[in-house]
């Protein structure tokens, strides 16, 4: 997913949504053909950026109407350069379980009601942070078609932590962890899985030996792991396939 401009069958846009807290922007890329499902995309700790735009016009390609909400709109913090880590660090940090919900919500309705999309034919994508984010969601909202998780700190341990609320995910789930990722220790893989299974939530979760944090992201080359990076997104495309099919 290293192409950094739509294919041509993809139109961009951005829209400002309403939210309980303050007008959004949102990244909005539409498949050629009117498209009955969707895939929230949920950023890294960088905002919005070209790679999140990027991922959300390669789902729109292949017939998803992708959204990519930004969830910096509470600090205008809009988009920070992959060397700015130590800048986007308290800014994730300041964004809690309630705030996530609140946006994703705000995409939600807006799919129902602008697109005649429903919860039920919507997936959440999620990256980093946005990992996070995502299974915070799952864990919030009913009748998602399906959560995909890439390489998600601070979902087992962190004061963010949502595992005691895994129980009340009814979403299949989909999560992507590095090997080496230091910041998704073996114990907390285990302990998502541990949580997953006793809550009976439908997952799979894969580990991807020789691959660290990031390294289905293209836009960061020392951190890029191809061979993963590939079986990652055909393990996802196949998991949103099964899950949330496209219908006549």
């Amino acid at each position: 997913m290293s192409d950094q401009h739509p294919p041509t069958s993809v139109t961009t846009d951005w829209v400002t949504l309403p939210s309980a807290d303050g007008p959004m922007h949102t990244y909005v890329a539409r498949p050629a053909a009117p498209a009955n499902r969707a895939v929230v995309v949920l950023q890294e700790a960088f905002g919005v950026n070209d790679h999140i735009q990027d991922i959300a016009d390669r789902y729109a390609a292949r017939g998803f109407l992708a959204l990519a909400p930004d969830l910096f709109h509470r600090n205008g913090a809009g988009t920070l350069g992959y060397e700015q880590h130590a800048e986007a660090m308290p800014l994730i940090g300041a964004i809690g379980t309630d705030a996530i919900v609140t946006d994703v919500e705000a995409v939600l309705t807006h799919l129902a009601q602008a697109e005649g999309i429903p919860t039920a034919r919507t997936a959440i994508n999620g990256f980093c942070f946005g990992g996070r984010a995502a299974f915070t969601a799952a864990t919030a909202i009913r009748g998602l078609a399906a959560t995909v998780v890439f390489y998600g700190p601070g979902i087992a341990a962190g004061p963010h932590a949502v595992l005691d609320r895994a129980k009340s995910i009814d979403a299949p789930m989909l999560l992507h962890v590095g090997a080496d990722d230091p910041t998704i220790p073996a114990d907390q893989v285990a302990a998502i899985d541990a949580a997953l299974n006793a809550a009976g939530v439908t997952f799979e979760s894969y580990v991807y030996d020789g691959a660290g944090h990031a390294f289905a992201c293209d836009a960061r080359p020392h951190m890029y792991r191809a061979d993963a990076a590939e079986t990652a997104w055909q393990r996802t495309h196949t998991f949103l396939k099964r899950h949330l099919p496209q219908t006549a």
